[in-house]
């Protein structure tokens, strides 16, 4: 079950914190996570009753040495090419989980692209501008929120770029 919460506030996740403290209009939907989920994005989308094009997963991935996010639906995959051409990279491999974690601050399936525990190149897949608002990881399991294609990207300073595939 969902549950969503409109407004710009309260305490929560540093996500939600970062948002309230830009100044951002964002509502935080809860819902019932299944401890054994294998895909964290699909099972929000279910919940959520959202097309899974608006909800979109954040990876990071090592490009030629430096920690990068990438922000895709959870409808597609990562095109990593795309990703490392993006940010002026060659070689490009996902971040091994504990890794991922330590540089964000969030546990897998939690991670969000706001509150990072540290600033990180981030790149937010082209579709994004094609939704009104989009669902990302309010950083933790069960918990999305809903902004904006523009106010994520301008808080994550964030470039964008055709990095999803289907």
């Amino acid at each position: 079950m969902a549950r969503a919460k409109s407004g710009r506030g309260g305490t929560g996740t540093p996500a939600t914190v970062a948002l309230t403290r830009a100044g951002v209009a964002f509502t935080v939907h809860a819902y019932d996570h299944s401890p054994g989920t294998a895909s964290y994005g699909e099972e929000a989308a279910a919940a959520l009753g959202v097309p899974a094009e608006r909800v979109f997963k954040t990876l990071l991935a090592d490009i030629d040495g430096a920690l990068t996010v990438a922000v895709v639906p959870v409808a597609g995959k990562l095109d990593l090419k795309a990703l490392a051409a993006a940010v002026g990279g060659k070689r490009a491999a996902m971040a091994d989980p504990p890794t991922a974690e330590r540089a964000t601050g969030y546990v897998v399936g939690g991670i969000s692209p706001l509150g990072q525990k540290k600033r990180l190149a981030t790149v937010v897949d082209a579709s994004a501008r094609t939704h009104e608002t989009i669902f990302v990881s309010a950083g933790k399991r069960g918990l999305e929120v809903e902004l904006t294609p523009t106010d994520l990207i301008t808080l994550t300073t964030a470039t964008t770029a055709d990095i999803g595939r289907p």
